[in-house]
């Protein structure tokens, strides 16, 4: 009996430790989430910026900004564009724009995805034809 017990208490241990470690796990994820939103802004380090998102999440969007605002510690004025929102069939992000809308910086998933393709290149490419010997460099 003191043997089951014994295996009883240990399972019941490492349940509780699976449980931290998926709340820990989930916890990483949404600073993550914010993170990545904040350094978009970081980015653009203009005193007016303008940010476009998706429809449905504007209510994260603009829940957001303060915590920006106060980790940059500048003045910055950051207007939601309500006029012209980014496409719903998008997965996610943020598009920033400076006061007159010359500079942009897109912190949207498929952005993303774009830069890491474009990065992905070469090993693609050797992937899909071989090792090219003629090539010195791989970019």
């Amino acid at each position: 009996m003191e043997y089951y017990e014994k295996k009883e208490k240990q399972i019941e241990q490492q349940k509780k430790i699976q449980m931290s470690n998926l709340m820990n796990q989930a916890r990483l994820k949404v600073l993550k989430a914010r993170d990545d939103m904040i350094s978009g802004f970081y980015q653009l380090l203009e005193p007016k910026v303008s940010i476009r998102c998706r429809k449905q999440d504007l209510a994260l969007v603009q829940k957001n900004i303060p915590i920006y605002q106060a980790s940059v510690k500048n003045n910055i004025e950051a207007r939601i564009d309500q006029d012209n929102f980014l496409s719903p069939e998008i997965s996610g992000g943020i598009e920033i724009y400076n006061a007159d809308g010359k500079i942009k910086v897109s912190n949207t998933l498929e952005s993303r995805l774009d830069l890491m393709a474009q990065q992905m290149m070469p090993e693609i490419r050797v992937a899909l034809f071989g090792a090219n010997q003629n090539r010195k460099f791989l970019d």
